[in-house]
């Protein structure tokens, strides 16, 4: 028994080690190209690039060891079956279950493992490389701007623009830019038709040379009394061209290890996670509880009458207790106020809602972790009976039945995970939606292939409605 249970072994890791390094291999490629455009030009050094290589890699081996394993089962079994050897070891009275026995002692620990690598290795390789790369994106800011949105990497300036186009992408159309001077109010605004960006390597400034457009400043934010911002002249002022001189000499010599982001969702231990969603569930609370007193007072439901027996000198109709000229404008007051709470009601449940996705999106990660670890083990009892029903092994017919199960599991993942940042379901249906879903076909399949029955059998379909027919024909005949 000894001997059986290493050649299962030998079957199974040889195709999983070469299958792991594979599929690891084309998802670093992909998260590479992904991120290319911020790295690509920048004078990066080798050892950076290859720094981030490695962060990229540790993020993807929790994603590559499920594929790995469910290609490998499938392989592994579907290649004894096809050359007989599994037909074999049944004769000898063995059952599929005692039989793959050593492998599902090497799932739990494979599932541990990469419990181990969710809980540590994930957030801490994220943590890293989405630092690294706004580092990266940072050391020609002039090529890190986007347009459509405002971009506020560079510090002391907000910058927006419709349109970046040109050669090497420098010039800019629709410009506008935001002065920020020491956190104050917005008070220096430049808008332009045109602009361009101008950076030599090796200097201090990045230039933007504004054509067509308007410098407005208002200088309120410097005064602290109301009289004394009455006395202030708004300047406005038009200019043909116009530059602006950026100082990018601290953002050009970066720090690779810099952190400036730390709270993102992916960047968190489960522990860390759990007391992230303890903290934003407290203020969440509180937040609904104070708009809900704020509203109750505004729609005036603490003056509300109540006695519990009628006053005789007020009408139940509440209208017949004003004269005609009062009647319209109480309509018309009722009405103001009822449109200002439902405008009211409406800002409350877009902020309510999108408070309640942000802690929705913590807890699903957190259960999304737990289950996407146990993803090994629901892969393996899928893939291990369908490669012993399908008889096939190799990288040909494996490989497809493997990519598509596994996109299915992946499309539940993310189904259930949107489901749940929506308020749909709750965050822990939605992270182990796709283990709810892919396990009980799992456990199918097992039970089909310890009975030697084929993944869909059309005669026990068929049979039914064979008998059926038979028995209406013998009434006929009778």
């Amino acid at each position: 028994m000894k001997i059986l249970n290493k050649y299962i072994l030998k079957s199974f890791l040889v195709p999983f080690f070469a299958t792991f390094l594979i599929i690891l291999f084309v998802l670093i490629m992909q998260a590479l190209w992904m991120q290319f455009d911020k790295i690509a030009g920048k004078g990066i050094g080798v050892v950076i690039i290859f720094k981030f290589l490695g962060y990229i890699a540790l993020m993807m081996v929790p994603t590559a060891l499920p594929i790995a394993i469910l290609l490998s089962s499938i392989m592994a079994l579907g290649g004894l079956s096809e050359n007989y050897e599994f037909a074999a070891i049944k004769s000898a009275g063995i059952s599929l279950q005692r039989f793959i026995r050593p492998l599902i002692l090497l799932m739990i620990v494979l599932s541990g493992l990469n419990f181990l690598f969710l809980n540590y290795v994930f957030p801490f390789a994220s943590l890293k490389s989405k630092n690294l790369v706004y580092n990266m994106k940072m050391k020609e800011p002039g090529l890190a701007l986007v347009a459509g949105t405002f971009n506020t990497e560079i510090p002391g300036y907000s910058i927006k623009f419709s349109e970046k186009y040109g050669k090497n992408e420098s010039l800019l159309k629709d410009v506008l830019i935001y002065k920020l001077n020491n956190n104050s109010v917005n008070n220096n605004v430049i808008t332009a038709k045109k602009g361009e960006i101008l950076s030599e390597e090796g200097s201090r400034y990045l230039t933007l040379v504004l054509n067509d457009g308007y410098y407005y400043e208002d200088d309120l934010g410097r005064r602290k009394t109301m009289e004394e911002r009455k006395k202030v002249p708004f300047t406005k002022a038009h200019f043909d061209e116009y530059k602006v001189n950026i100082d990018v000499s601290n953002i050009g010599n970066f720090d690779p290890d810099d952190i400036k982001y730390k709270t993102g969702k992916e960047m968190l231990s489960l522990n860390q996670l759990e007391f992230y969603m303890d903290s934003l569930d407290a203020p969440y609370h509180n937040y609904v509880k104070n708009r809900s007193v704020r509203l109750y007072r505004t729609m005036r439901g603490n003056l509300l009458i109540k006695d519990t027996l009628p006053n005789p000198e007020i009408n139940q109709v509440i209208l017949e207790n004003f004269d005609d000229n009062h009647k319209l404008l109480a309509i018309e007051n009722a009405h103001t106020l009822v449109e200002g709470n439902i405008d009211n009601i409406k800002s409350f449940k877009a902020t309510l809602t999108n408070k309640q996705k942000i802690i929705n999106a913590y807890n699903v990660e957190y259960h999304k972790r737990i289950a996407f670890s146990l993803a090994c083990l629901v892969l393996f009892f899928i893939g291990t009976p369908l490669g012993s029903i399908i008889r096939k092994g190799g990288f040909g017919l494996p490989m497809i039945m493997a990519i598509i199960i596994f996109i299915i599991y992946f499309f539940i993942s993310t189904l259930g995970k949107n489901m749940a940042e929506s308020n749909t379901v709750s965050p822990i249906i939605g992270g182990w939606l796709a283990t709810f879903v892919l396990l009980p076909f799992g456990i199918i399949l097992m039970l089909r292939a310890t009975n030697d029955k084929g993944i869909f059998n059309i005669n026990s379909f068929l049979q039914p409605i064979n008998n059926f027919i038979n028995k209406i024909l013998k009434l006929n005949k009778n």
